[in-house]
């Protein structure tokens, strides 16, 4: 934790002070904005208040007395409940404006952790409590240098093997050797595992004609389609390098299996391609203008492109979402429609930019890149971006 650069960031918000708080291990958010052991059990109610200016404040039961102890500050501890509201009021001192782990409206879920009776009883000493996201971002979502280089090391590997993937299709069938949506999410999870990548827990979707049109299908050896030539084709794939602080890259990419992919599957990949193009501009005008941009924003320049076209009612998730140690970050999302991100882009956070169409039973197109936002506020993407289909000759 960098006390002095958050409480730069406080004053420079116009807040009095950051209440951080858990119980039971609910608020994963702190534990790494602080630094602290997510994995060690808490079952005791604790406080860490950060002011603009002075010294913090750790509030602690007297059986987890050590809790925060790693943390710099006068601690103070309580033991019955209304004991815990006094000392809280206390260390609160005089109505402020108090950044917690909430969202109003709960426009930004990922980061309206603070359960209600917990805002209740703040409120209730007279503070304003005002949402901590863009704290959480700058905090925990800003990426160094160092991880910075460990994405791109990854993106490098899995394009790779994204090409070596769509290369095995055509020979498999070359060779008359049966090959299935799961034979092939098998095989990229070896190369993976060769190459000193690691995915997580998710697996990488390899899906056929209309299995993708389920943006989360996820390949089975039971009912996996089989590869044939006329198949539309869409893998996405994530990882990053095995080691400690490393970043995800995560793209997706469509191709067909033969040199003549169908009309209306050319046409719904152009238009997520250009939706993608479309984004990717709209943040470097915004960023090369100096001007603000939030995600929300962005999700619409997407989607508008996808709804002028005529398959607004097709792109049924957000446009991008946050990339970090985990492939789903707590940074700001590309998002208008499942939620209202209104989180602004700034120089060290990654973020996905996937627009897709779905077409239930019949077929789906994604396009997915990565953007890095470096600290001169240049929009880099990394890795070759998928301007046509794939064709996969055989």
């Amino acid at each position: 934790m960098d006390l002095k650069a958050i409480q730069a960031a406080l004053k420079e918000k116009g807040i009095d002070g950051w209440l951080l708080c858990d119980f039971q291990n609910r608020d994963h958010l702190s534990y790494r904005v602080l630094g602290l052991d997510f994995n060690k059990m808490t079952s005791r109610r604790w406080f860490y208040f950060i002011p603009a200016a002075g010294e913090p404040v750790r509030l602690v039961h007297r059986v987890e007395r050590t809790k925060l102890d790693d943390l710099p500050g006068k601690k103070v501890m309580y033991h019955p409940w209304k004991e815990l509201h006094k000392r809280l009021r206390e260390i609160l001192g005089e109505p402020k404006a108090i950044a917690m782990q909430y969202s109003p409206l709960n426009n930004i879920p990922y980061t309206s952790i603070v359960d209600g009776g917990t805002l209740e009883l703040i409120r209730s000493f007279g503070h304003e409590v005002v949402p901590s996201a863009d704290l959480v971002q700058q905090f925990e979502a800003v990426i160094d240098e160092q991880g910075y280089r460990s994405h791109l090391e990854a993106g490098d590997i899995i394009q790779h093997i994204k090409n070596e993937a769509f290369a095995e299709i055509g020979r498999a069938l070359g060779e008359g050797r049966t090959l299935t949506e799961y034979d092939l999410m098998k095989w990229i999870l070896e190369r993976f595992d060769e190459k000193g990548i690691e995915s997580g827990d998710d697996v990488p979707i390899v899906g056929i004609n209309g299995h993708p049109a389920d943006p989360h299908f996820e390949p089975n050896q039971e009912g996996s389609y089989e590869f044939k030539k006329g198949d539309m084709v869409l893998i996405d794939l994530w990882g990053k390098i095995k080691k400690p602080g490393s970043i995800y890259y995560d793209i997706t990419w469509c191709g067909f299996v033969g040199d003549d992919p169908p009309e209306k599957y050319r046409e719904i990949f152009h238009v997520v391609r250009d939706a993608r193009i479309a984004a990717v501009n709209f943040v470097r005008k915004k960023f090369a203008d100096g001007e603000q941009c939030h995600g929300w924003e962005v999700d619409d320049a997407c989607r508008n492109v996808v709804k002028e076209a005529g398959y607004g009612d097709y792109f049924i998730h957000r446009t991008g979402h946050s990339i970090g140690e985990e492939v789903h970050g707590n940074g700001v999302n590309i998002d208008n429609l499942e939620t209202k991100d209104e989180r602004l882009l700034v120089p060290g956070i990654c973020f996905s930019i996937e627009p897709g169409i779905y077409l239930d039973g019949e077929m789906a197109a994604r396009s997915e890149i990565d953007c890095f936002i470096t600290l001169q506020g240049e929009v880099v993407v990394h890795g070759e971006e998928q301007m046509e289909l794939v064709r996969v000759h055989v």
